[in-house]
């Protein structure tokens, strides 16, 4: 059989590569020519072959799949992708932790972003969530000053249980999510045995303009598995990359990870009387109010061939709506509508959206968008970049893809309308009281390891008030522990 010829080493311009192996220089031995264009196009390519890394959910892996529809959620909304029982829909999915730095392990206490890109007709639809269905926070201005308290200290380098308590001693919203947080979710085993979670409140509106309020919660087909403290640090120690390697190996292995979609759906006009705020990242809407519908299977079933292409350059924004869905006040989601696409704008440039894990695959972007870094859409004679124009360019539909929402009172800063149930502790004191006892001694120890680290007074004891307020044994039994690991 024929040998099949080389192809021919080349420089970016296209020219052929005489020498791989050697630099040229002004003689043997001799210094290094300046005019080696291929040697300075290599070390220069080489100097940028990074991008700035995300400032939060940095460390991530991802995975290609689809979602297929298994129930009729038409009254609901006319979202094209969720019409029909049996459409399929091609997506990526990216996991990740959320504060530490691109190099971090995988088996740590944090958080877990599940950011899913669904590739529809009609563009695509981006639900930005994470394994828990509630968040620190409730206002986006005070997102900057969290996770600078939760990534490294500028003097000592390392996280510090300081920075983290002591926000936490003045974000007493943040109780119910510090719980879910510490208790034995708090490390997932791996990405497949987690559960994803929309977390914010969105809208949906179908065919009739009737509008709803939805939560979505991702449901792991694999069963939840979490690591305990001990176990996390033997995983880390061993492979950093744990929940990467996991992944990566279930599904070349053809283990495709699945999840199962419900979602909890409250008519609009239940909104404004509901006994918590609907609109309040850190609430959920208890199961027995709102039960769980079921949409849909998400199954991944395809590993990414370039991870730093497709996983690392991948964009998501919560405000890549599609028709049938859109916003909420949630004030939190308000926020990241504008932070995520900027913050994508500014490490991959105003086209990242051309890039092909982020461009549209059922469907093609038609707009006036020109020019820029890197840009591929750069149309010439034939096509205009203004809007209106006699050439037969792309044209508004004049239909809203949500429906509006009334708004009415003063411009000015507001804190969030109270319901009859909005305090910061309730829902925190139910979600330790389901625990069971082995539960809660592995939370409260958890808590303890870290609030006992803490050299002030104070910010003990504004957390400690947190939890007696959440339960009363709740608080007693963190303080013991905190009192005896403080007196060792």
């Amino acid at each position: 059989m024929p040998k099949t010829p080389n192809r021919v080493l080349t420089t970016e311009s296209g020219a052929p590569v005489a020498d791989n192996q050697n630099s040229a220089t002004a003689g043997v031995g001799g210094p290094i020519l300046l005019q080696d264009q291929h040697l300075l196009e290599k070390l220069a390519r080489f100097n940028r072959e990074r991008i700035p890394e995300r400032v939060v959910h940095a460390r991530g892996s991802g995975a290609y799949g689809h979602f297929e529809v298994t129930d009729d959620v038409t009254g609901f909304t006319h979202a094209d992708f969720l019409s029909e029982i049996g459409k399929r829909t091609e997506v990526f999915l990216r996991f990740s932790t959320v504060a530490d730095n691109l190099g971090g392990a995988d088996a740590v206490r944090d958080p877990r972003g599940f950011a899913l890109k669904f590739y529809t007709e009609e563009g695509n639809y981006d639900l930005v969530g994470n394994n828990t269905p509630v968040f620190f926070i409730k206002d986006p201005l005070k997102f900057p000053d969290f996770i600078h308290s939760q990534k490294r200290d500028p003097f000592t380098g390392k996280q510090e249980p300081e920075n983290v308590w002591d926000f936490w001693a003045h974000a007493p919203e943040a109780t119910h999510q510090v719980t879910w947080l510490m208790g034995d979710r708090g490390i997932p085993a791996s990405y497949r045995h987690m559960n994803g979670y929309g977390s914010h409140t969105y809208q949906w509106t179908n065919e009739q303009g009737e509008a709803f309020f939805v939560k979505y919660h991702f449901k792991t087909n694999q069963g939840i598995r979490s690591l305990s403290a001990e176990q996390a640090q033997e995983i880390v120690g061993k492979d950093a990359n744990s929940h990467q390697t996991d992944l990566l190996q279930a599904i070349e292995r053809g283990v495709h990870p699945s999840w199962t979609l419900y979602v909890q759906i409250m008519p609009a006009a239940e909104a404004a009387d509901y006994r918590f705020n609907p609109f309040d990242l850190t609430k959920v809407w208890p199961h027995k109010d709102y039960p769980l519908q079921r949409v849909g299977r998400l199954v991944l079933d395809r590993n990414p061939d370039n991870v730093f292409a497709e996983v690392e350059q991948a964009a998501f924004s919560p405000n890549n709506f599609v028709p049938g869905i859109g916003p909420s006040p949630d004030k939190m989601l308000q926020g990241r509508l504008f932070a995520y696409a900027d913050a994508h704008r500014y490490r991959l440039g105003v086209n990242h959206t051309q890039l092909p894990v982020n461009a549209p695959k059922a469907t093609e972007a038609d707009n006036y968008g020109r020019d820029g870094v890197m840009a591929t859409n750069a149309y010439g004679r034939t096509r205009k970049n203004y809007e209106p124009n006699s050439f037969d360019g792309p044209v508004e539909t004049g239909r809203p893809l949500a429906a509006p929402y009334a708004v009415a009172g003063y411009t000015g800063t507001h804190e969030a309308p109270a319901h009859t149930k909005d305090d910061d502790f309730f829902q925190a004191g139910e979600l330790y009281r389901l625990m069971s006892e082995d539960e809660k001694g592995r939370l409260v120890a958890n808590i303890a390891g870290g609030l006992s680290q803490v050299s002030h007074d104070d910010i003990v004891e504004k957390n400690l008030a947190h939890f007696h307020a959440a339960d009363p044994d709740y608080g007693k039994r963190v303080e013991e522990a905190v009192r005896a690991l403080r007196e060792d």
